[in-house]
């Protein structure tokens, strides 16, 4: 039995109970309506469709082989280093504190291969999820920069400045989280 015939409520973000549409779904229906994001849109397609021109790399960003795009398995890296990082901002030893600085580093230099297998993967999507797409980007891109800037705080012994900067990129990244989820989500769910 799958988890939404159990009837658990909460458990679907499509809809908020009595047939009606959750907020969520509706955000997302906004910003795929928004036609002041084709300017970006129309800015990132060339750039994007390089990424997918050659077909050898097309189908290893796509998943040919395995069934499974590679975008959603590598954001696992940064997501899980940069939380990681901030789980082990908690305790205070210096030992704990060099670690999360490695950390935060392992997620800056993990999200480029990361952002490059998502534009592949935008590159082939519809027009609509190229909108969500180019705010998960922006918002994705905001959590790098406050990541990298936690990492150089750290660096130069700015440990307060640096946690800071992680627990705020930490809410950014959340959010875009949310809507590459919301892209995946609703491309599967619209395959019949």
């Amino acid at each position: 039995m799958e988890l939404r015939q159990a009837g658990i409520p909460g458990l679907h973000l499509r809809t908020a109970g009595r047939g009606k549409t959750s907020r969520f779904r509706q955000l997302m229906g906004s910003i795929e309506r928004l036609k002041a994001l084709d300017i970006p849109v129309d800015a990132a397609r060339p750039l994007a469709g390089r990424l997918v021109r050659n077909g050898r790399l097309r189908n290893l960003l796509h998943g040919q082989a395995t069934g499974i795009p590679l975008h959603p398995i590598l954001t696992d890296v940064p997501f899980g280093a940069w939380f990681m990082a901030v789980f082990l901002d908690l305790f205070p030893d210096a030992g704990t504190q060099r670690a999360a600085t490695r950390l935060v580093g392992l997620g800056v230099i993990s999200a480029v291969p990361t952002a490059l297998s998502g534009w592949a993967e935008w590159a082939l999507a519809d027009r609509k999820t190229q909108r969500v797409g180019v705010v998960h980007a922006g918002l994705n891109a905001s959590a790098v920069l406050i990541f990298a800037g936690s990492w150089a705080a750290r660096r130069r012994g700015r440990r307060r400045l640096g946690v800071g900067l992680a627990r705020l990129g930490a809410v950014v990244l959340i959010a875009g989280g949310f809507t590459g989820g919301y892209m995946g989500r609703d491309r599967q769910e619209d395959r019949p």
